[in-house]
């Protein structure tokens, strides 16, 4: 008797580990399968919110800020859709962009300046925001074109990976004040044109000739087939900008802010080129190299 007590003793221990060995096992699954659940919930999340900066990056490129910026759009004759002013701020310049806009029967809507703010995408847009069509890239084969109408020998530059849109506007505004044809930068992993760049840009960009290419190196090699002399900068060339001649038809390369030039690029520039470093600091904004060896170029070439 006292051994089956004892048998049936076992067997209810037995059955009472199976069932708990059971209900861990269940547990991990659950635990398992919620982890996954997790996982699949902040992957969809992280899509929703990349998506929203994307379709936001599409509608903010499609608007210049800044009073200067906007005078010069509306005095270039391009096609603006709107442009919103913030309330209360019907004074100095603003008046004269309403007035132009008036004339040339552009919509104006009056905003107040929390609305305004969130529209913004920079902060200081002094109360003026256009909306216009998006950018109009153009063609190599358009600047080439224009070097042609004007009679002159072809004044190019190229952007090897520029990812700040205040160096892109910088650049942009010092190409067109030396009488550059046009700007070269590449589709992928570069700043493109959007509302800070324009503002930067201060309505350089209205009359500048921006082309977007998919390969820098392709592009080079066809500007080489027409007779266009590609200049790189680089910090190790062996010569100093002024001691190289910058005449005839031209190409300039500018290097990555924080990389330069890519050694596939630098290979194929026909020559380098180096700015004097007198200082402990071994660079120079890109913007600014930009600009030492645009107008070593305008020198040389008048």
């Amino acid at each position: 008797m006292r051994t089956n007590n004892r048998r049936n003793q076992e067997k209810r221990r037995n059955q009472t580990r199976r069932k708990e060995t059971r209900r861990e096992n269940n547990r991990g699954i659950v635990d398992r399968r919620g982890a996954m659940d997790r996982r699949s919930q902040n992957r969809r999340m992280e899509d929703k919110e990349e998506k929203i900066k994307e379709d936001l990056e599409r509608i903010f490129d499609d608007q210049i800020e800044g009073r200067n910026a906007v005078l010069e759009l509306l005095e270039s004759d391009k096609d603006i859709n709107k442009i919103y002013i913030t309330k209360g701020e019907l004074k100095g310049s603003i008046n004269k962009i309403i007035a132009i806009a008036n004339e040339k029967k552009v919509i104006i809507v009056q905003k107040d300046k929390k609305q305004m703010d969130m529209m913004a995408q920079s902060e200081n847009y002094q109360g003026v925001i256009a909306v216009v069509p998006p950018y109009e890239y153009s063609e190599v084969e358009d600047i080439l074109e224009l070097a042609k109408e004007r009679n002159e020998d072809p004044f190019i530059l190229i952007l090897d990976g520029i990812e700040d849109t205040h160096n892109l506007g910088a650049i942009i505004r010092t190409a067109e004040t030396a009488g550059v044809h046009g700007i070269i930068i590449p589709k992928r992993r570069a700043a493109q044109v959007n509302s800070t760049v324009s503002k930067v840009a201060s309505g350089a960009l209205e009359y500048m000739k921006i082309a977007r290419v998919n390969n820098i190196t392709d592009t080079i090699s066809k500007l080489k087939d027409k007779g266009v002399w590609i200049c790189g900068t680089a910090i190790d060339a062996d010569k100093f900008y002024y001691d190289q001649n910058l005449t005839g038809p031209l190409a300039i390369v500018i290097g990555n802010e924080g990389k330069g030039i890519s050694d596939l690029v630098k290979r194929n520039c026909d020559f380098l080129v180096k700015i004097p470093m007198k200082g402990k600091v071994t660079s120079l904004n890109a913007s600014v190299s930009t600009g030492i060896i645009v107008y070593e170029a305008v020198k040389q070439r008048n």
